[in-house]
């Protein structure tokens, strides 16, 4: 199936935030407290003018999801640039193509496109400085073995989402990640 295509099967940001059950509250919250500084015009202006549209794969559960989409969506608003959402677990056959080093489907991943369909950038699933800090998180885990190992890991996943909910500078990580990978390919 051509990129196009898996667009036009998309959901919109609307029908998605509609559709969710899980991390719903902390989604809307990044949504409405994110804000791109004043200075971003040019980029803004490039991608308006470049007629991108952006592919999402991602799930609802996923806290990465919950951090990054909304930037993406403030980042499309304010470039006029349409979004359409693909459930990862419904389209393995797209996600399958996006995998994280070569063997993780992880999400979200955002695959950018032009009016034809030709995919000109792609991001995710995490910016570094977020990988770097959940690597380190999950250093401090006990081996998988271990019987702490669960419920330490479930402690691990509720700090890391409210570091994802709170931490505004985490917020521009992501933005200044994204940022960088979309003007890679505009300019």
């Amino acid at each position: 199936m051509e990129l196009h295509e898996w667009y036009e099967k998309g959901l919109t940001p609307e029908q998605y935030i509609e559709q969710m059950s899980k991390h719903k509250e902390s989604f809307l919250h990044v949504l409405k407290t994110f804000h791109l500084s004043g200075d971003e015009a040019a980029l803004v202006n490039k991608l308006r003018e470049a007629k991108w549209r952006v592919v999402v794969i991602t799930e609802d559960w996923c806290g990465d999801a919950m951090l990054n989409v909304p930037i993406l969506f403030a980042l499309a608003k304010a470039a006029d640039m349409d979004v359409r959402l693909l459930l990862r677990d419904e389209n393995l056959e797209l996600m399958d193509q996006y995998l994280t080093n070569g063997t993780s489907r992880a999400i979200p991943i955002f695959i950018f496109i032009n009016e034809e369909g030709e995919e000109q950038a792609v991001w995710g699933p995490r910016a570094p400085a977020v990988q770097e800090m959940v690597t380190n998180y999950r250093s401090s885990l006990p081996p998988r073995d271990h019987h702490d190992f669960e419920e330490k890991s479930r402690e691990m996943v509720t700090r890391l989402t409210e570091a994802y909910r709170t931490d505004e500078t985490l917020w521009q990580e992501v933005y200044r990640s994204l940022k960088t990978t979309i003007a890679e390919r505009l300019y």
